[in-house]
């Protein structure tokens, strides 16, 4: 700009530049500093406003997020990290005198949103509270998750898939915007739908608002019953169950027992895990009785029947103390001989699968003894965590007793590295499978079975709401202590653990390689002492 020596200076006025004196404009500069000034206080007042409006946003957001809407899926790579602000958990059943029906009094809390297509990780809880440190990693045995799932990675699951496996199913469990439905097709053994449902019931109340919608079909019993050989040519009826084997697609499911078990007064495992971790404080293992021991019903398998061979008899001992369990007789004698946390009292656990695998696995592991595992030819959501040689000692199926005997006269000579397996397999069981961990196995499960879904979940004609009251206020006895006794009672505080990737093809044949080598090093140590 030109400028000359009676300090001219230009001004702005509208389009065209003024020129004029500066004696002649002292006037105009007061006034137009006065409306420059004044502007500015505008200008800051309205951002001030919109500041405070789009906070003001955030918050009642945040409050609407709580109870009507968990808003969009956002990918857990590009977010902030957020812990929740618990809140309690409380179950109010009607005068059971006045009342028949249950009802379902709760807030409702919409799913996050799932796309047709594979999308991330559910949004932040409610009332988010920013956090500078990310979730931790979930335990290693999580990335079988994406395993249990590849049948439908690139078909994706269709209305028609999930409805074609209601002829193996018990029930039919929906989430919708939040709410939790069941459809019944008929009852199973004692009430292991029952305490399966209230586990579906505890995650929503542990982790409101993050499930998404989805609609699946659970069978509670046993055996596995979708071969993976049915369907080479089209993708195969999504079943959750809870267990599998390497001939079936199943999807792997937490048992019932982790609420419970009434009918033979297994508690439930938060209380049952910290009265094992007692017990093993009580009897330190060196004073533990230096035999291998098993309890439990041995008509359900030939290979339990089989165990009951290597129990002391004629003179002969393979270091095995077995018993069968008479639960007709425990019921009568008030269970005062199943204490689960009473059996760890010898050096060694011996487990052995019953019609398929066995809920008696994780108290085989949690007594600080080494577990002696036969064989196993089934596993649960779990159990394909464990090494042979680091959490269990394997036990070969057509040699049973020679081969407990090897390994108890092994841990008893090799007394460090027996006492170094037996607490790794109980660090195991009692830290990365305790409850915290159960329900967010369940939720990420969930949420990537429910990305798989191609359709939006609708309510059958038949479905009820499952909630707290649905389920427990009918309940009395032990049926009713052990729900009380695991139930959820405040939400969550954390945000749930970071699910690790899936296994590459390579990393998959080098954990079953490695697994293979452990077995044939211990197969190998008994052909030498055997000979």
């Amino acid at each position: 700009m030109p400028r000359d020596g009676n300090m001219s200076s230009w001004w702005w006025c509208g389009k065209e530049a003024v020129y004029e004196p500066l004696e002649s404009r002292a006037k105009g500069v007061v006034g137009a500093v006065q409306s420059s000034t004044k502007a500015l206080v505008v200008f800051f007042l309205v951002l001030l406003a919109l500041v405070a409006f789009i906070s003001s946003r955030w918050f009642d957001g945040t409050t609407f997020t709580m109870i009507t809407s968990w808003g969009q899926q956002t990918s857990r790579s590009h977010r902030r990290h957020y812990r929740s602000q618990s809140t309690p958990v409380t179950l109010t059943c009607p005068n059971q005198t006045t009342a028949q029906t249950q009802y379902c009094r709760r807030f409702t809390y919409p799913s996050p949103s799932v796309s047709p297509s594979p999308s991330p990780s559910p949004s932040p809880s409610p009332l988010p509270i920013a956090s500078s440190e990310p979730p931790p990693s979930c335990p290693d045995y999580f990335r079988w998750i994406h395993e249990d799932l590849r049948p439908w990675r690139s078909t994706g699951i269709t209305r028609e898939m999930v409805e074609s496996a209601q002829k193996l199913a018990a029930f039919r469990l929906l989430v919708i915007d939040g709410r939790v439905y069941v459809e019944q097709y008929h009852r199973v053994f004692q009430t292991r739908d029952l305490f399966t449902l209230w586990g579906f019931v505890q995650l929503a109340n542990r982790y409101p608002g993050y499930l998404p919608d989805l609609d699946l079909m659970f069978n509670c019993e046993d055996m596995p019953t979708v071969k993976a050989a049915d369907y080479k040519t089209s993708p195969p009826p999504p079943l959750f169950r809870y267990c599998k084997d390497d001939t079936t697609v199943d999807i792997v499911f937490p048992d019932w027992s982790f609420w419970g078990w009434p009918e033979i007064y297994i508690k439930p495992w938060e209380p049952l895990s910290e009265e094992m971790k007692e017990a093993n404080e009580r009897v330190k293992w060196e004073k533990r009785k230096p035999y291998a021991y098993w309890k439990g019903n041995p008509g359900v398998s030939r290979q339990r029947q089989d165990l009951l061979k290597c129990n002391l008899s004629n003179g002969h001992d393979w270091n095995a103390r077995v018993f069968a369990q008479n639960w007709e007789k425990e019921t009568q004698n008030g269970f005062k001989e199943s204490n689960l946390a009473e059996q760890c009292m010898y050096r060694y656990k011996i487990f052995v699968e019953g019609r398929a695998w066995s809920v008696s696995e994780k108290y085989t592991l949690a007594c600080d003894s080494p577990a002696l595992f036969v064989t196993t030819h089934f596993y649960d959501f779990m159990t394909r965590g464990l090494i042979p040689g680091r959490h269990y000692w394997p036990i070969r199926e057509t040699a049973k007793c020679r081969s407990i005997k090897f390994a108890v006269d092994w841990g008893n000579k090799h007394q460090k590295k027996a006492q170094a397996m037996g607490k790794e397999g109980s660090r195991f069981i009692l830290e990365e499978v305790k409850m915290d961990y159960v329900y967010q196995y369940m939720l990420h499960l969930l949420t990537e079975y429910a990305n798989l879904l191609r359709y939006k979940p609708t309510l059958p004609e038949k479905a009820t709401d499952l909630c707290l009251e649905s389920v427990a206020c009918r309940e009395q006895g032990r049926v009713k202590e052990f729900l009380m006794q695991s139930m959820v009672k405040r939400t969550s505080d954390s945000e749930p653990c970071d699910l690790p990737p899936a296994y590459t093809s390579r990393e998959l044949e080098e954990l079953r390689s490695r697994k293979a080598e452990a077995v044939k090093q211990v197969e190998k140590w008994e052909q030498e002492a055997w000979h």
